[in-house]
């Protein structure tokens, strides 16, 4: 008899979740159609990590399964037929006729994947691949590693039942990242990231022979992925606790030269600082829309010891947007220049700044925690004179370069002290107009 992780399962799930997965099971029991929790959930319940996102694989037509769903529940459905899945977003009508209690935030949205079981193959080393709709054990050999190629089954009475054709229960409870074949890193040259993120995240260890397959013939496919692809693993490894250790493997093993060798010269240690979004004095940030903040900041401190061309090199290769690409150049040009900018006035630390990303300057004092760059961030770069353009036209001045001459001159007075009332900045313009 298969293991039952019934149990772990309502552990591991909140009960507006758990309620609504048993609704999905009850229905595929209905319809005949085996329904299965696959990949990283299952590896998190038997951790005892409570789970949110998951994967729902059936053996048959998943848009047709989440119609069929919506149909009769209600809420709406996102199909994408290309890859074989759908997604299923119950809303408060779905609760009603459920009698199921709505607990989730009102921010927060619950949502499930639904994805026909399928089987891959590779026309060449590092390509997307060719899929086809297929059975759950052909689902489970094209994953990664075998802690992530174990199924729960949901369907009838089989509710619970593990399903671990490749041994991943072994593997994790020996804290072993394995993979499933002698070519998976070739098919997939990713897959080496995540071998490391795994291993890393959950103390792990890589299998001997899992190792010896991140040999030169699986690295040199790297250099044949997007650079979207390529940027994308490292987005994630941003958003893990322990990215260093992550990053300085990578480098280790000599994966960074495939993706481009200046990443070679990369510090990791600057990302030993705080990671999470800063205080509410030190204002807003822009970013880029394709990344986190945390992503963002990651990138910036992990090539701030870098030289400006080997940083265009590698944004050109990993294509980064080019928000990103400037505040990167800026903020290493910044580290570099630092030692001949100290000892200024605040107006001379403001004009310098207000020229780059306020990210920039951020990165750079949370490395250096020079108190020039915080005073900037929370208190200088918000100063600004009362006098404005138009106050200047009203006193029968013509726009002209002189314009910003008196204002730069009134806020660098502000800044650096020299005026500390409107009553004093009022007798210093009526001598610059003079």
């Amino acid at each position: 008899m298969a293991r039952n992780l019934s149990g772990l399962l309502k552990k591991s799930l909140d009960g507006e979740r758990l309620e609504l997965l048993h609704i999905l099971a009850l229905q595929s029991s209905m319809l005949h159609v085996p329904l299965y929790l696959v990949g990283g959930v299952v590896r998190d319940i038997l951790l005892g990590h409570s789970v949110n996102d998951f994967d729902i694989v059936l053996e048959g037509n998943s848009a047709q399964f989440a119609e069929y769903i919506v149909r009769k529940f209600g809420g709406k459905i996102l199909i994408h037929s290309k890859f074989g899945t759908a997604t299923w977003i119950p809303n408060e009508s779905t609760f009603r006729r459920l009698h199921v209690p709505v607990m989730h935030s009102p921010d927060t949205s619950l949502s499930f994947d639904l994805i026909s079981a399928r089987s891959e193959t590779y026309e060449y080393p590092g390509a997307l691949p060719s899929v086809k709709r297929s059975v759950i054990d052909d689902d489970l050999r094209r994953r990664d590693f075998t802690i992530n190629a174990m199924a729960l089954r949901l369907d009838a009475d089989y509710f619970g039942d593990l399903h671990d054709p490749m041994g991943g229960e072994l593997d994790l409870a020996g804290g072993s990242i394995r993979v499933l074949h002698d070519k998976s890193f070739v098919d997939d040259p990713t897959r080496m990231f995540r071998a490391i993120r795994y291993a890393v995240r959950y103390g792990f260890e890589i299998a001997p022979e899992t190792l010896s397959l991140m040999n030169e013939e699986a690295q040199s496919v790297l250099s044949q992925l997007s650079g979207e692809r390529l940027r994308h693993e490292f987005d994630l490894i941003f958003e893990e606790e322990s990215p260093i250790p992550m990053l300085e493997q990578l480098k280790g093993l000599g994966l960074l030269k495939w993706v481009h060798p200046a990443l070679q010269a990369a510090d990791a240690r600057a990302l030993s600082v705080s990671m999470s979004k800063p205080e509410e004095e030190f204002g807003d940030f822009t970013i880029p829309d394709l990344l986190s903040f945390t992503q963002t900041l990651g990138w910036v401190l992990y090539l701030l010891k870098l030289a400006g061309s080997d940083i265009d090199a590698a944004a050109r290769r990993l294509t980064f947007p080019a928000l990103l690409t400037r505040a990167a150049r800026e903020a290493a040009t910044l580290h570099q220049k630092l030692p001949t900018i100290q000892e200024r006035k605040p107006s001379h630390w403001t004009f310098r700044l207000d020229e780059i990303p306020v990210l920039a300057v951020y990165a750079v004092w949370l490395v250096t925690s020079l108190p020039a760059l915080k005073y900037y961030l929370t208190v200088w770069r918000r100063i600004k004179p009362y006098t404005s353009g138009y106050t200047l036209q009203q006193r029968g001045l013509t726009p002209s370069p002189k314009f910003r001459e008196i204002l730069t001159r009134l806020r660098a007075a502000w800044l650096d002290g020299e005026v500390k009332s409107e009553e004093e900045e009022e007798m210093m313009l009526k001598g610059l107009i003079s």
